[in-house]
């Protein structure tokens, strides 16, 4: 399907699903007109300046791993993927003045990371061997042993693998927490064994891990011009009010100041967003729109630090059994140094006021990092974003609704796509399952291109089970 008798192709929301997909239908010659609340594209993984001084702040740290294939494609087509800088080294700290290093060796996957996990400090001996042990079973799954575990959580695929809670707590739900943001007790057992099996064990080059060099906004900026060559139009700081229906198919999109018809509407907007601009006719038309009720968030808090003199050398660093999960080093801002503490599933932080958070921050961050102990950020910035994404529960594995109608059975409304990474791409709420969605539904219009292949497994991970 494409636009109709000079009708577009209406894409609600900027952020990386809508970006994903009116670039993509742009790349098919189809005009594509986009509307999104905010001054800026990116969404939720976007920028915002910041009024004391004029600076661009990141909401949060993102992170792209060499197994994300459809967002380094989007990149590449932005022409920004020279301002992701790639590490093939992950440092980690359990705060005791040691650092550990995860890096591949010659050894082909999955075996690439075993030689410089052994030589892992922040576990004992014992422990190291509990950890290969569950992963010599996570390999052993496969991708249909994977699927069976969609109903139970991981934590519960732990204790079935006999981990001891020490193990979980230093080790498994500092990563599960940091790519999932759930931890291991609420998070589906696929989506957190989907982390393992094809961002540390199927390949050489999926663990790598990508950082933006630049503001996130910047990342963005190029989508634009992308989608105003092709005839489109990029429409930011206009909210879409509501989605006109005609009992069978949807016409158009109102804003606060006009009524823009349409061809076909791609929402790509978060799923409680998704809620305020569809009425009861529409939920009863399209049981997709009644799923999304279904599902629950997770937030993320962001503590930007700056400080009078440097304090971390290392790019980034994971801390391991602490409340914070990441700490990355942005370089200097003048003279001082800029650290951005990272904590995922941060319910319990939601109430806590800006020095709590601050003071607990620092907490760990003084752990893991000797130059800062006896000082205090000059300057420091929280960032809650209380609906940061979907809480990937098992209940939600079968909420999670289909792009497409085509999908959804007979009970779809025909010319309306949903895209967001709370739709069932397979992955977990990631900016890798949002581009995904965004493509999908692109595809489904327009019938070009589709989806980027994963990377393959290498040949002994195939042989092992990882197919």
């Amino acid at each position: 399907m494409t636009a109709v008798a000079g009708r577009p192709v209406v894409v609600i929301g900027g952020g990386l699903a809508g970006i994903a997909a009116a670039v993509k239908l742009a790349d098919a010659g189809c005009r594509a007109v986009v509307f999104e609340s905010r001054k800026a594209l990116g969404g939720r993984a976007g920028s915002f300046l910041d009024p004391r001084d004029g600076r661009l702040i990141d909401n949060c740290q993102h992170v792209v791993l060499g197994c994300c294939t459809n967002l380094i494609d989007l990149y590449d087509r932005l022409g920004v993927l020279e301002k992701i800088g790639w590490h093939d080294t992950l440092y980690f700290t359990d705060g005791r003045g040691e650092v550990d290093t995860l890096r591949a060796s010659w050894l082909p996957a999955p075996f690439h990371l075993v030689p410089s996990f052994l030589k892992m400090g922040l576990l004992s001996r014992p422990q190291r061997r509990h950890v290969l042990r569950a992963m010599w079973r996570i390999i052993r799954l496969g991708t249909a042993g994977r699927l069976r575990w969609r109903e139970q959580t991981f934590g519960e695929f732990l204790n079935h693998c006999r981990q001891p809670q020490e193990v979980i707590r230093k080790f498994w739900n500092v990563i599960v927490t940091s790519a999932c943001n759930l931890g291991v007790e609420r998070v589906s057992a696929a989506a957190a064994l989907k982390v393992f099996q094809e961002g540390f064990l199927g390949n050489r080059f999926s663990y790598r891990m990508g950082l933006a060099t630049v503001p996130l906004a910047a990342l963005y900026e190029p989508a634009r011009g992308l989608v105003e060559d092709a005839g489109g139009e990029v429409h930011l700081g206009t909210p879409v009010r509501a989605i006109a229906f005609d009992g069978t198919r949807v016409t158009g999109v109102i804003t606060s100041d006009e009524r823009i018809d349409a061809a076909a509407i791609i929402c790509a907007v978060p799923f409680d967003r998704l809620d305020t601009l569809v009425g009861s006719a529409m939920r009863h038309a399209d049981a997709r729109l009644r799923l999304p009720g279904r599902l629950e968030v997770s937030p993320i808090l962001g503590v930007h630090l700056l400080f009078d003199q440097p304090v971390m050398s290392l790019p980034h660093l994971v801390l391991a059994g602490g409340d914070v999960q990441w700490l990355f080093n942005k370089g200097m801002v003048g003279d001082r140094q800029y650290v951005h503490a990272v904590i995922s599933a941060a319910d319990e932080w939601m109430g806590l006021d800006h020095n709590q958070i601050v003071e607990r921050v620092m907490h760990d961050v003084h752990r893991a990092l000797p130059e800062s102990v006896g000082l205090q950020p000059a300057e420091a910035r929280c960032i809650k974003e209380r609906r940061a994404t979907f809480a990937a529960t098992p209940d939600a594995v079968a909420s999670r609704p289909p792009v497409s109608p085509v999908h959804a059975g007979a009970s779809a409304i025909e010319n309306l796509y949903l895209a967001g990474d709370y739709c069932d791409t397979g992955w977990p709420a990631t900016m890798e399952g949002a581009v995904r969605s965004g493509y999908a539904a692109a595809a489904a219009i327009t019938g070009e291109g589709g989806l980027v292949q994963d990377i393959p497994p290498g040949i002994a991970a195939r042989w092992l089970g990882l197919r």
